[in-house]
Parts: structure tokens; sequence; C-alpha cells
């Protein structure tokens, strides 16, 4: 434990560390776009966060090769080269997208290329647990066509979710610290190395994301834009590979019975991570959501737009930290909700704590809906939104033109119109349009 903590800490300290150079070097390349109407932060802010979470992966892996018990493993296993591979050409391809803004379907052809890479090295399924069949082994194209198509759809998953400050990153590190515990529980409990590489992969995206997020978090000093959403997933999907196709679930003897009862056995602890995107199911749902919302409109799935679940919360009424945080609660509650149902799955308190998670999540979730209001002799001492409305002055202003025999329409031009969240590009915007425009003039 004590080699994968320090790999960790390495990792997010030059990820730290490296992220205040990166953001000067990304504003003096010119990777700062304009602000689209998708956006929801309000000024054009740096990207290429991707290039320190790159170099602190490679400072991860560099330092468990010189430790004395993780050094072992890249002596027996080839899993960490071909993650170092996969991970340089995907990050090479998310930096030219931040910086020349490619093309979708060359961005998906490099997505399968880095997941062709891997496979060549060795880091692919070769067999899938399935409940009352057993262990059934794949052929070579069947391997290589499951494993592309898991690390591509991983990948748009992470990228399709990076859209408010520190939400990427915060959900990948939740989902790789539940991948963390169990792979863990696999290689030191049961004694298996094959889910070695694994665990390794879960604290290098650890440290990724926690030496990141400090600066990301809201409002987020530089973007890790798809060199960093993209490396993430494909960093979290080389685990999720790696601990499924690679363990022979048989070889944990939880059953000593046949092979189909060891695998009916262990459902539990293998369908969260055959399927990982049970894991991070939320951006997964965006996902499959958004490719279904552009389809019915006839546009293209990779075509953006704000109809994201982080945007549905902003236009409900969430502030950006209060949506950030309801996402992060959600990909906890099925991260470790899954996890802890792998240990153990007879226990209804898991099952009944599960539930009562979820009705609170869903209460965090209409909260805006259901703000009460303050009685008028504690208005002083409650936050603004509790206190009960009052009828605009402007009401009566523009009234006035009216009465007098003013036009209706220049009447509608002097009065100022109120934005909301949906119509302001910013994520926490509550007034009017016409008032930041002044505080603007008056800089």
């Amino acid at each position: 434990m004590r080699e994968y903590l320090l790999t960790l800490c390495v990792t997010a300290a030059v990820t730290y560390l490296l992220t205040g150079p990166v953001r000067k070097f990304a504003i003096v390349a010119g990777a700062m776009p304009e602000i689209r109407a998708r956006d929801v932060h309000r000024e054009p802010t740096p990207r290429l966060g991707g290039i320190a979470m790159f170099f602190g992966l490679c400072a991860g892996l560099l330092v468990a090769d010189h430790l004395t018990n993780l050094n072992q493993l890249f002596e027996k296993s080839n899993e960490p080269r071909a993650l170092l591979s996969g991970a340089a050409l995907i990050w090479l391809i998310g930096v030219l997208d931040d910086k020349f803004e490619i093309d979708a379907l060359i961005k998906l052809g490099g997505q399968m290329i880095a997941a062709g890479v891997m496979v060549m090295q060795g880091l692919t399924i070769l067999w899938l647990p399935i409940p009352g069949v057993g262990s059934v082994a794949l052929t070579q194209w069947q391997g290589t066509l499951l494993t592309v198509a898991l690390v591509v759809i991983t990948i748009n998953a992470v990228n399709f979710v990076d859209g408010l400050d520190g939400l990427a990153a915060g959900m990948v590190c939740i989902a790789g610290a539940a991948f963390f515990l169990y792979a863990y529980r696999i290689w030191y409990s049961y004694g298996i190395e094959a889910a070695a590489p694994a665990t390794l992969f879960s604290a290098i995206l650890m440290g990724m994301c926690l030496g990141f997020l400090p600066h990301n978090m809201h409002p987020a000093r530089i973007f890790m834009g798809d060199s960093g959403s993209m490396l993430i997933g494909l960093v979290l999907a080389a685990g999720a590979i790696s601990v499924t196709g690679q363990v022979d679930p048989d070889a944990l003897k939880l059953f000593a019975g046949s092979e189909k009862e060891a695998v009916h056995q262990t459902v539990p602890v293998y369908i969260p991570l055959l399927l990982p995107l049970t894991i991070i199911a939320v951006p997964a749902a965006d996902l499959i959501l958004a490719i279904v919302r552009r389809t019915w409109r006839g546009q293209s799935p990779f075509a953006a737009d704000r109809g994201h679940l982080h945007h549905r919360l902003l236009e409900i009424g969430h502030s950006h930290s209060r949506a950030v945080l309801i996402m992060y609660f959600w990909s906890a509650l099925i991260a470790f909700g899954a996890l802890t149902y792998s240990v153990n799955s007879a226990s209804m308190w898991i099952v009944l704590s599960v539930v009562i998670l979820s009705t609170l999540g869903l209460l965090l979730l209409l909260l805006p809906r259901f703000t009460p209001r303050a009685p008028r002799w504690a208005e002083a001492v409650v936050p603004p939104r509790y206190r009960r409305r009052r009828a605009p002055e402007t009401a009566v202003e523009a009234s006035a033109p009216e009465a007098a025999g003013v036009d209706e329409e220049a009447a509608r031009e002097r009065t100022p119109v109120t934005a909301g969240v949906s119509g302001v590009n910013g994520a926490t915007a509550v007034g009017s349009r016409a008032r930041l425009a002044d505080r603007s003039r008056s800089r």
C-alpha cells in the first residue's frame, strides 16, 4: 500500500506543479478559444491542462518502476508500457484538438488507433466471466473489438461530461478510487498478481486528477481540454480492461465447486468491472442521452449543445458549485455502492442504504423547485434566496409610458429584461444582462 500511495503522491505533485507553467504556455500559444454558446464560463480560459496530467502519468510510472515491490510488475507484465503508448498517442491528438479544433471523426479514429496500440502490446480482454456459463475465452478479433469499443466509449463518456469546472476530474477521481479499492483487494487479499497493473493504473489516475483539481475548481484558471479528458478516460478504461479481462475468476476460489458456480458466486464482483460504464454511470448516461437527443434532431452525434446533465442542473436553478457537488454525489453513490455490493452482496443494509441515499439525491436535485421563504422578521439573517420577493420598481416605471401615451415598443426597449441562467453565458448568473454590461463598462 505504501508504494501505491507514494506513486499517487508523486503523480499528484508533478501534475500540480506543472499546471501553473502549462497555463502560461497555453496563454502564449493562444490555446484560449472564444466563448461559445454552449459554454458556461464567462471569460476565455486556457486549455492544454492535459499536458501537466500526461507528465504526471509519466512521473508516476517512472517512480513505480524504481520501487522494490512494484518493479516486478514492469518485468512480468507489458501492460504499463501498453498504457504509456496508448496514452501518448491519445494525448497528442488531444493537444492538437485543443489548439487547432480538429474534426470529430479524426479524433474518433485516433481513439481507435490508441486502443489498437494497447491491444497490440497485450492490454486486451482475454475472456469474460458470464453467469451460469463460466469463463468464455475470446478469439483475438473478439477481444480486440471489445477492447477498442470499451476504450472509445469510456473516453467519450468522460469527454462529454467535461463541461463544468472540476466536474470531469472529480468524477473520474471517484471512479478511480472505487477501482483502486477493488483491484487492491484482489491483489492483496487473494494474492493475484494479474490485478497489480489495474491497482497501479488507478493510483496514478487518482494522482492525475487530484493534482489538477486545485487549478480547475470553480472559478477555473485552466481547463484540461480534450488532451486531459481523453487521457484520463483512456487510463480509466485501461484499468477496467486489465482487471476484468486478465484475472481468471476461478483463481479467486470463492466457491469450492465447478467453474460455473465460481463465476456465479462472483457475479456481484465482476459485473461492475465487466461494464465500467456502471461505475461511471453518470457520464455514460449523459453520453447516451446526448447521442439520442442529437440524432432525434437530425444533428451529428458529435455536435455540441447545451443539453448535458450539468447544463440541465444549471437551468433548474443550481449554482455552479452545487451542480458539481450533486454530480459528485451520484458518481460516488453508484461507484462505491457497486463496490460495497461486490464485497457483501447478501446484506440488505447495503441495498437499503443505497435507496435512502438515492432518495436524498433526488431531493437535492429538486431543491431549487421548492425553495422555502423565511418570515419577514427573519429576512435579515437568512441568505437572499430565502427572502420574500418584493415587487420590482421597474414595473411602475414600465407602466408610466402607457399612461403618458408613449409607444409600447419604445417602452419595452427601455425596460430591463431579467435573464435566467439558461439565457446568460454563465453558471451562476442570476441578474440581468444589462447590470453585467454596466459593470464591465465601469472597469
